[in-house]
């Protein structure tokens, strides 16, 4: 009886001892690779507050690298072409995601829909399912906002423009007071502009995609008339420089991520910034949703451990922390209790703009819509072109190019 009682008390003993090893063993040789595309700040607090802790809760060591969302699809197909697995996980851009789908290159998370946190808002969740499946999870919401320059606008008796009739008067007194445009559009070009100009033409009650139809005709003959009065700097805003054009006062208002913010107030400590959710146009006030969710390849093969980080990241203290830390817009609504109060007038700003926001509408020719939207701009806007033939002309070009994406 002895020895049998030993005998059970060694195969516990032998059991527990296999646990712990194997618990040693994912503490020590465990891996996660991860590949976003972040700017330098955002990496330094992502490293710091959310890796060091996933890896300090999990023994999941996190291996992180930069990609940018452009290039994702085609590393993703080149390595899944080679039966090679380098990835476990990446962060995408929300206006990018139908390549991935069509190309098989992400898998189907359908069945995890259920560990999703009830206090994740509904629409995010959406906006990540393709034919009724799931195949990403928000992570990173974003919304633009406009910024002003309060002692600017005091100076001149103004009030934040609330319509386009406003936001042209507002413009065109900047213009005459100060001899040179206050207000920035972002014509830079890339994806910076083709979202502004998607906005516009919602803004105006357009279909972005229909690209002549009346909404986008109201849309780029407001900008055309607008434009006499714009910011010179508004050839260099994209998403970046915005904030060092405002920065400087070389511009008095102009619309931005929120992630500005912090640069602009906590940085730089300019207490002259504001910010609201922005105008209404024709249609209304619509705001596209941007922003990175969550994706897993398909041949990645630690599918496990990036559901446990995407669970992780989707947890209220964590969305706390890139809220406080980063300025970023939260995917729960409950993740804004706790921000300093300097911060929340402008996450009012924030959540007002998402209440009107409207994702896009993820399409394969994205790329193809981008470059004629903006050569549409540019010709129309900044050079003065007729603006229904001219969208009638890209139009023709853009049918013919959709066809190179089926």
């Amino acid at each position: 009886m002895i020895r049998g009682k030993n005998t059970v008390l060694g195969i516990i003993f032998l059991i527990c001892s296999i646990s712990l090893v194997s618990g040693c063993i994912r503490q020590s040789g465990e891996n996660l690779t991860v590949a976003m595309s972040l700017a330098e700040k955002e990496w330094e607090v992502i490293r710091r507050e959310v890796f060091s802790r996933f890896e300090k809760e999990t023994g999941i060591k996190v291996r992180a690298y930069q990609i940018e969302s452009g290039e994702l699809a085609t590393k993703l197909r080149a390595l899944q072409k080679a039966g090679k697995s380098e990835i476990d996980l990446f962060a995408q851009d929300n206006m990018s995601l139908a390549p991935l789908v069509t190309q098989d290159l992400v898998w189907d998370i359908s069945d995890h829909r259920k560990d999703i946190p009830p206090e994740v808002l509904p629409n995010l969740v959406r906006a990540c399912t393709f034919g009724g499946k799931l195949f990403f999870m928000p992570f990173r919401p974003n919304v633009q906002i406009t910024y002003i320059n309060k002692e600017a606008f005091e100076r001149y008796g103004l009030e934040k423009p609330r319509t386009w009739e406003e936001l042209y008067r507002v413009a065109r007194i900047f213009k005459e007071k100060e001899g040179v445009g206050r207000v920035v559009m972002k014509a830079y070009g890339g994806n910076a502009t083709a979202t502004q100009i998607y906005e516009f033409i919602l803004q105006a009650g357009g279909d972005p995609y229909a690209f002549n139809d009346g909404g986008c005709i109201r849309a780029f003959s407001f900008l055309q008339r607008l434009k006499p009065y714009l910011s010179p700097e508004s050839k260099r805003a994209k998403w970046d420089t915005v904030n060092t054009i405002l920065a400087r006062q070389e511009a008095y208002l102009a619309s931005n991520w929120p992630f500005g913010v912090l640069i602009l107030v906590e940085d730089y400590g300019l207490d002259f910034i504001d910010t609201y959710s922005g105008w209404s146009g024709p249609a209304g006030e619509k705001h596209v949703i941007g922003g990175d969710v969550f994706g897993i390849p398909a041949n990645a093969r630690n599918k496990g451990r990036a559901l446990e980080f995407i669970a992780f990241t989707q947890r209220r203290d964590i969305q706390q922390i890139l809220v406080s830390k980063l300025g970023w817009p939260s995917i729960r609504e409950d993740a804004y209790t706790g921000v300093p109060e300097w911060q929340r007038g402008h996450f009012d700003s924030v959540k007002k703009a998402l209440q009107k926001g409207v994702f896009r509408e993820n399409v394969p020719w994205w790329p193809a819509y981008k470059k004629y939207i903006v050569r549409a701009f540019n010709d129309i806007v900044m050079d003065g072109a007729d603006v229904r033939g001219t969208l009638n002309d890209y139009k023709m070009k853009l049918e013919k190019d959709k066809k190179l994406y089926q």
